[in-house]
């Protein structure tokens, strides 16, 4: 029987030992070229969303009823204090899972932009070289338009910002399948994010998880 609820932590260098403190199941996968210790490798590429997506991918049969999906440190994004602890992110974790709640973004803010992702700070002179994408606009309509069979809205509200939230199985699976294998390829494709798909998939993830069945598109290629 699937568990009830599973952490998936996206790990670069980030110590993750907070893991066992929140006394719930939990999967690493660590992208770095650290030793492994109870953690599962995967190539660092594509952001988080390629550690989320392979993970949704290859588990697919056996999802927990809610995944919290969450990176190496979450903690500065939970509150506007940025001193969150395990237990915070406990209690939102399992108030998803009491409530049976189908989607919650776990970042204390809200992110609205336009089309390209706009406003950004991939322009800002003090992030030069933080992102291989930076001085780019971020594509979340073209991403969108690649995803879903519906036109791009004006303007997004990323509910899920910084990468953090929970998800039902039952809301992921309202999409098939084949379209998170397509997503995952989007993010493979541009594997150091210099076109920042990665960094759009963190504007839409509360899109992908709507529940909208008929954004379903009949192929995906």
């Amino acid at each position: 029987m699937p568990e009830s609820v599973q952490v998936v932590i996206a790990k670069y260098r980030e110590d993750v030992s907070w893991a066992e403190r929140l006394g719930l199941s939990y999967i690493v996968y660590d992208k770095s070229s650290e030793p492994l210790t109870d953690a599962r490798r995967l190539p660092n590429i594509g952001r988080e969303a390629h550690t989320y997506l392979t993970h949704i991918v290859e588990q697919w049969e056996s999802l927990a009823g809610h995944t919290a999906f969450v990176q190496g440190n979450p903690f500065d994004h939970l509150n506007d204090h940025g001193k969150a602890d395990v237990q915070e992110l406990r209690s939102m974790i399992m108030d998803c899972v009491e409530r049976n709640v189908p989607f919650r973004g776990f970042a204390w803010f809200r992110l609205r932009c336009d089309g390209l992702g706009r406003p950004h700070d991939l322009g800002n002179p003090e992030n030069r070289g933080r992102w291989p994408g930076w001085g780019k606009d971020i594509p979340v309509a073209e991403v969108f338009s690649r995803l879903f069979a519906a036109e791009p809205p004006r303007e997004f509200i990323a509910r899920a910002a910084t990468g953090l939230f929970c998800v039902s199985a039952e809301r992921i699976r309202t999409r098939p399948r084949e379209f998170y294998e397509y997503a995952l390829r989007l993010v493979a494709e541009d594997p150091r994010d210099t076109e920042n798909t990665g960094h759009a998939l963190e504007r839409l993830w509360q899109l992908v998880f709507n529940g909208n069945r008929a954004w379903n598109k009949d192929k995906y290629f």
